[in-house]
């Protein structure tokens, strides 16, 4: 990923959203190999691009996928998360049925739950902090400071 990524824009905003998701194989059975993962990546990318979403980072191991999608704030991550799981079952089943039947139990694919995590931006303590002190009543002290550095009498 570019570290430089500036944001994308929408009809009326302009957005950073990056997720972080986590899917695993049903019953986290090891299903997947080098070349599913390989198809995989490439049924994510294209499916992120069909929903005006960009796929910015893929990895996974024999039981479970981990992604990271940069998505509109339109875009409901769990409408995201259904097509990526049904088009990438699918696609698969269709593909490699006779290498990955006896791995699973019964037609599925997928675990029903999966992890999402936002993520980018500023460190979380900073937020915390940036939130912390909204709506604070201004330290006297500090409005003394600044009274005698400015000269400027300030109504409180």
């Amino acid at each position: 990923m570019d570290s430089n990524f500036k944001g994308r824009t929408g009809r009326s905003c302009v957005f950073k959203n990056f997720v972080h998701l986590v899917f695993i194989a049903k019953y986290r059975r090891g299903v997947f190999s080098e070349s599913i993962l390989e198809i995989l990546n490439d049924i994510f990318k294209e499916t992120c691009h069909q929903m005006c979403a960009e796929l910015i980072e893929f990895g996974g191991e024999d039981d479970h996928v981990h992604i990271m999608v940069s998505c509109p704030p339109r875009l409901a991550i769990a409408n995201l998360v259904g097509k990526l799981k049904g088009k990438s079952s699918y696609c698969l089943r269709k593909e490699f049925w006779p290498q990955i039947k006896t791995k699973l139990w019964g037609d599925h694919l997928w675990s029903p739950s999966y992890c999402v995590v936002s993520c980018g931006g500023a460190p979380l303590d900073v937020i915390k902090q940036y939130v912390a002190d909204q709506r604070k009543p201004t330290d006297p002290k500090n409005i003394k400071k600044s009274k005698a550095l400015t000269g400027k009498k300030r109504n409180i």
